[in-house]
């Protein structure tokens, strides 16, 4: 089954085809498709639905998409559905992966509270009378300073509590099992399959 990922993010597609495999993602990009979506959500799942139906109302086949965020309880919940963009307004460009977490580290200093989560909404079109939503978290604490190699974004400075570990000092598959978006991928795989029959 194909399904359009409405994202331009190679890391995200990379990381859902791992989670749902056996099913076929593809960008938009991918095959010519000029595709943006203004996120004006003022929650996680607002913004994967808006997202959802701006891809499906130009292909008309099954579209899937994510939306994605870091909430700090310390900077009362930013950066929230800010994440992917956190500091740019300020900046007045776009930023590193390394300069959004850099920052954030130091907007925590002298903070005593460093717990955080992260939150992932899905949303699955298949026709215009069916739809899927789906939202899990990943509990966690601010790292003190980055570390590890693996994954992206702010991998590098969140501890995942249930792992006890940094994401970034984890590999693919141990992260899959404890990342939230890992965990709403296998609840989205589990109502794919039923549809498929499988």
């Amino acid at each position: 089954m194909k399904l359009y990922f409405a994202s331009s993010n190679e890391h995200k597609k990379k990381e859902m085809s791992r989670l749902l495999g056996g099913y076929t993602l593809v960008l938009p990009k991918e095959e010519g498709i000029k595709f943006s979506a203004e996120e004006t959500g003022n929650d996680f799942i607002a913004n994967a639905v808006i997202k959802a139906e701006a891809l499906y109302s130009i292909v008309h086949e099954s579209v899937i998409a994510d939306d994605s965020g870091l909430m700090v309880r310390a900077l009362g919940g930013a950066p929230g559905v800010h994440t992917a963009r956190y500091g740019e307004d300020e900046a007045k460009r776009k930023l590193t992966d390394r300069e959004k977490y850099m920052l954030l580290l130091k907007n925590m200093e002298g903070k005593e509270d460093r717990s955080a989560v992260f939150v992932t909404a899905l949303c699955l079109i298949l026709s215009d009378e069916r739809r899927y939503i789906i939202q899990e978290t990943c509990e966690g604490m601010i790292a003190e300073k980055p570390s590890g190699t693996n994954g992206f974004g702010y991998d590098p400075v969140f501890y995942i509590n249930e792992a006890h570990s940094i994401s970034a000092d984890l590999a693919e598959g141990e992260k899959d099992l404890y990342s939230h978006r890992g965990k709403a991928a296998r609840l989205m795989k589990m109502l794919l399959d039923k549809e498929e029959g499988r």
